[in-house]
């Protein structure tokens, strides 16, 4: 008999979708030409937008979400990964077209995995997960054009995303503002190394005016909307701001003013299909920046059971820091 493994499997029929740990064989898995032995998985805004109901993001049933993983090489048909190697995977829609993270085996392509880096276990791997990859992107998207003086703002900044940014930036030596709606957020966000919290609703009102004073020096932004219309008319001149959420809608209620009068870059921040020296080069950089105190003080452990609720908690804003599943526990 086939060796069996556990794996959350979100399947739907007449009623809906439904979320259950069921056991799997590695003949159930997709093809790939690497099997991995996953230790650790993430929760992210778009894994539970695969496991909640509506199932926007998945075409095809069953399905396993997660989209991202970190593991050990257990086979490969490709001369770049021996069985024993660590990987990490982001991106390339696993766990939304292709099977992902939510399951103690995974059947990927080669070019999709990135060598886990010196420095990061395989949890911290998954501490950073698929929203600190993108915050890694993020920040190198700012450093490229250029860091000015002053704070940088980072909105959202209690979620995956946001608190990962909080800490980078802090590491790097840079005064960080941190916008928030949820007072309480304030210790953990100063524990990150902010230093300013900005109340949400001082940034959420609509844009009166195109310009206001210059007064961040760079921004990583991930709500979007309303928010980053308002924020590009406070940034300085020649500041950047990298974008990368969309929770506040896709929209963007602003003019061209702040980039023609006051030179604003918007950078665009994708996570899904980044070239592998751009992977590697994140990756890397994270185990040498990233303060694994501060890391750790954002981890919540979870267990492939606690995945139904946790998918319904992100998808209403009640998660904070990074939901790091064990799926051998």
């Amino acid at each position: 008999m086939s060796e069996t493994f556990k794996a959350l499997v979100v399947d739907k029929d007449d009623n809906g979708t439904q979320a259950t740990v069921k056991d799997l064989t590695l003949a159930d898995l997709p093809e790939g030409e690497v099997t991995v032995a996953v230790e650790y998985s993430c929760v992210n805004y778009k894994d539970g937008l695969c496991i909640g109901p509506g199932g926007g993001l998945v075409r095809n049933y069953p399905h396993v979400p997660g989209i991202d993983f970190a593991g050990t090489v257990e086979a490969s048909s490709d001369d770049r990964y021996k069985p024993g190697d660590k990987v990490v995977l982001t991106g390339w829609r696993v766990g939304e077209a292709h099977w992902g993270g939510y399951s103690q085996k995974a059947r990927v392509k080669a070019d999709w995995l990135v060598p886990l880096p010196d420095g990061l276990t395989t949890r911290q791997a998954m501490a950073v997960g698929t929203a600190g990859f993108t915050s890694m992107l993020a920040v190198q998207a700012l450093e490229d054009h250029g860091i000015k003086s002053g704070p940088v703002l980072v909105t959202g900044a209690a979620g995956g995303v946001g608190s990962v940014a909080v800490a980078l930036l802090a590491a790097m030596g840079h005064e960080v503002a941190a916008v928030t709606g949820r007072p309480e957020q304030a210790d953990y966000l100063t524990g990150l190394g902010a230093t300013q919290i900005v109340a949400r609703e001082d940034l959420a009102e609509t844009v009166k005016r195109p310009l206001e004073g210059e007064t961040w020096g760079g921004c990583v932004d991930a709500v979007g909307g309303a928010m980053l219309a308002r924020v590009l008319g406070q940034m300085q001149y020649g500041a950047s701001v990298s974008a990368v959420g969309l929770a506040g809608g896709a929209g963007l209620p602003a003019t061209v003013i702040p980039f023609l009068l006051r030179g604003v870059n918007l950078l665009g921040i994708d996570s899904v299909m980044q070239p592998y020296d751009n992977r590697v080069r994140a990756w890397a950089r994270l185990a040498e920046l990233l303060p694994m105190d501060k890391l750790e003080a954002m981890v919540v452990p979870a267990t492939l059971g606690d995945l139904p609720k946790l998918g319904a908690d992100i998808l209403k804003g009640q998660v904070r820091g990074r939901v790091v599943v064990d799926v051998n526990a």
